[in-house]
């Protein structure tokens, strides 16, 4: 059986514009714009994925590991990685603490309320980068991103510091910064390019490509020419999700418009993908 998703619209004080446009979306004068689109999100699967624009930075925030997340928030980890789709030049992600940061500097600077995205390293970003964001690894997307997030099915995520930043009536959001500097990787071996199985340019070869594998998700993205078809047979041991990246195509004679999302549960069956479009997709096992 296939499963069709209707987004969930999530409005964010750093939204932007894109996903109103890309997923021809109402215009609702006088609220937050939409930072997220929720696209895969079931409680029986073990992972979900999303769209998310900003027009500002987000939060620089943590999330916890399995054990942690069990014993304090009663709930899965969050291990999570993105496809960037467009950037603006100069725009970028903070990712990781820069050498030699440890946890004891970092909490006295948060004492300090200084600004603690100069502990972070800073990597500009554009269409067709990835990155793999294990728990644990402190983070911020950049402002003038779009991309696309898969990652466990959990929504603990622990706000280290948030700019500074004031909502309409005055108010700053909460922090967690106990947790926080419990979970974090101050291991420099856990804060480098090679950690974050940085890749580029994945809109560039054309078929399909493994890109990253957890216990909870197996990430496979395929790049299509209008005209091709794929074909593969499958014995799955959960449900299959397929995010559309861009392209309009035909799945198991199910037509999919640009970046829509739908979800496969069949133990065994066939995959047949035929672009209409010159496209890309993720599948999700």
């Amino acid at each position: 059986m296939i499963k069709d998703y209707k987004p969930e619209i999530v409005r964010k004080i750093w939204g932007g514009q894109k996903l109103q446009t890309m997923k021809s979306l109402p215009s609702q004068a006088g609220l937050e714009p939409v930072g997220e689109t929720l696209e895969i999100f079931d409680p029986k699967l073990s992972y979900l994925a999303k769209f998310i624009d900003t027009s500002d930075e987000l939060s620089i925030q943590v999330h916890p590991h399995d054990e942690y997340a069990r014993m304090h928030e009663n709930a899965s980890g969050k291990t999570e990685c993105w496809i960037i789709l467009a950037a603006t030049p100069g725009a970028g992600i903070y990712l990781g603490l820069k050498p030699h940061v440890t946890k004891e500097n970092l909490k006295l600077a948060l004492v300090q309320k200084k600004p603690i995205n100069e502990y972070l390293n800073f990597y500009e970003v554009k269409a067709g980068d990835f990155f793999y964001v294990p728990a644990g690894s402190i983070h911020a997307i950049g402002r003038n991103i779009t991309l696309a997030e898969v990652q466990q099915n959990s929504g603990i995520t622990y706000r280290v510091w948030d700019w500074n930043r004031l909502d309409k009536l005055g108010n700053s959001r909460e922090l967690h910064v106990d947790k926080s500097l419990d979970v974090i990787n101050f291991d420099p071996a856990t804060n480098t390019l090679e950690f974050f199985k940085h890749k580029k340019n994945l809109f560039d070869q054309n078929g399909l490509s493994e890109i990253c594998s957890h216990p909870d998700f197996k990430l496979f993205q395929l790049n299509q020419k209008k005209g091709d078809v794929y074909k593969q047979k499958l014995t799955l041991s959960r449900p299959c999700s397929i995010l559309n990246l861009g392209g309009s195509l035909i799945f198991n004679k199910v037509e999919m418009k640009s970046y829509q999302a739908l979800t496969l549960d069949e133990v065994e069956t066939k995959l047949e993908i035929q672009a209409l479009e010159d496209g890309s997709l993720l599948l999700i096992f």
